[in-house]
């Protein structure tokens, strides 16, 4: 069972979180503090697998804090609670070692979709470090065509693992995490990252009869998650025209004039949405996840 630890100067938050998480069976809970002090004391023998930390707190800030425990604690994940939206700031968090946020209020639904992620990711690099451990006891000569397969075969799981978590960064700014039709899309980026030429003649069916029975089911619910996509980030700019998800976004994962189309529809002065192209959204997103 996945270990968390929860650190957060408001108790009401460690509150909440403790909840979803037992309450949906994700974990148990081995410890809980308001001080970043105490906290990383604590760490040394409640041995968690995940801890869950405020960005913003008097004592020390939780990208301090994060940094100060990964040289002791290496395999531990590190999720980051922040009501902040600064570029720069995320990318300090980035930098000390922490890839997935959850946003400010929290919410179930977020809760449980980044923390399902991040255990999944842990359990990809315990597959890896356990298939590194086999090849390096293999025993055979290097440059032997089965040396040659298996670091092959390793370099590729490295690289879809890379690919997930680029897109799962990316959807997350777009207020994408829990749609109905994230886990589809994230599977395509799966195949399709660092293969692009196999994706560039398919139409949208052919990609979705790849993953499923029902491809037109999966096609609507890609369309619908990516719609919340687009409004999202047509929100953004009727708010602030220089937001930085909104111009790394606007005009490539979406046709701008339909970004301008959904803005005006919610700023009152069109009764006409925007529309999402889906063969341009995916392979926008497969190019931006591959190496």
């Amino acid at each position: 069972m996945t270990r968390f630890y929860l650190l957060d100067d408001d108790v009401s938050v460690t509150g909440i979180l403790k909840i979803i998480i037992e309450g949906k069976k994700l974990g148990e809970v081995c410890g809980m503090s308001e001080s970043p002090e105490e906290a990383m004391d604590d760490l040394a023998y409640s041995r968690p697998d995940i801890v869950i930390v405020d960005l913003l707190m008097p004592e020390m800030d939780g990208i301090t804090f994060v940094k100060r425990a990964r040289q002791s604690f290496r395999d531990t994940e590190f999720i980051m609670l922040s009501q902040v939206s600064s570029k720069d700031m995320i990318a300090k968090a980035y930098e000390a070692g922490v890839r997935y946020f959850i946003q400010k209020p929290v919410n179930a639904i977020e809760v449980t979709k980044v923390i399902e992620n991040v255990v999944d990711e842990q359990r990809m690099k315990r597959t890896m470090d356990q298939m590194k451990h086999l090849f390096a006891g293999a025993g055979e000569p290097d440059g032997s065509e089965g040396a040659d397969s298996k670091e092959a075969a390793s370099g590729e799981l490295a690289a879809r693992q890379g690919a997930r978590d680029r897109a799962r960064r990316i959807l997350q700014e777009l207020g994408m995490i829990g749609a109905v039709g994230y886990d589809d899309i994230i599977r395509v980026v799966e195949r399709y990252a660092n293969h692009e030429e196999e994706m560039a003649g398919l139409t949208v069916k052919k990609i979705c009869e790849a993953f499923s029975d029902s491809p037109k089911s999966m096609e609507q619910r890609i369309r619908r998650t990516a719609a919340s996509g687009l409004t999202t980030i047509a929100s953004m700019g009727a708010d602030d025209f220089t937001n930085p998800v909104f111009t790394d976004y606007s005009g490539s994962l979406f046709d701008f004039e339909q970004v301008r189309k959904e803005m005006d529809y919610i700023q009152g002065k069109s009764d006409q949405r925007g529309n999402v192209k889906i063969k341009k959204f995916l392979t926008a997103l497969v190019s931006m996840c591959s190496h």
